[in-house]
């Protein structure tokens, strides 16, 4: 960058700029907003920056992120421990539990198989998933992994760890979605809506 930007200007745009979804453009436009602002908006953003970084761990359990360990869903006794959803990341939580309509517990992958991409089981809490399931109180792992080639394989590669082990192994559901047309649906979609047709 030019040395007319200060120093610190350039880390912030260079630091912003390794997000994702962020380019060097953006990262420059948030630091210039960051610097125009009258606010205490950029103390605050550093704060809860260190706050992320100090109070934030992996649930020994679940490995969801969490600020206690075990994590508020693992140490909640109402909910069903005998079921596991088996996600790939920390947002397939928060978009399950928003939905409201799961009262069992989760296992966070924290990714898919992609060799391509250097990513293998041994670098998914996989260990970490048969080794809860042999522990004897769980009777339904429930794979949601993500409708993408990826997700499938991850799902099948579980699969093929867990199915020996006695208990029900399932998969989410998949279809049209609620609101959706029939003109914009791919052809995997299409197949599946009808294979898994319901009587009325």
């Amino acid at each position: 960058m030019s040395s007319s930007i200060p120093p610190s200007v350039t880390t912030l745009i260079e630091e912003l700029s390794e997000l994702p979804g962020i380019g060097r453009k953006t990262a420059a436009r948030l630091t210039y907003f960051l610097l125009r602002g009258r606010s205490d908006l950029a103390l605050r953003l550093a704060q809860a920056l260190q706050d992320l970084s100090e109070r934030t761990r992996f649930c020994s359990i679940c490995y969801n992120i969490t600020e206690a360990d075990p994590c508020p869903v693992c140490a909640d006794q109402a909910r069903d421990h005998a079921t596991i959803c088996v996600v790939e990341g920390p947002l397939d939580v928060l978009a399950i539990e928003q939905a409201d309509v799961y009262r069992g517990v989760y296992h966070v992958l924290h990714g898919v198989l992609a060799p391509s991409q250097g990513i293998f089981a041994e670098d998914l809490r996989i260990s970490e998933l048969t080794a809860r399931a042999r522990e004897g109180e769980v009777e339904e792992i429930i794979l949601a992994t993500n409708p993408t080639s990826e997700g499938d394989w991850t799902a099948s590669y579980l699969l093929s760890r867990l199915e020996s082990l006695n208990m029900r192994i399932t998969r989410l559901g998949r279809g049209l979605p609620m609101g959706g047309d029939l003109e914009y649906a791919d052809a995997v979609t299409l197949t599946r809506a009808l294979e898994r047709r319901e009587q009325v």
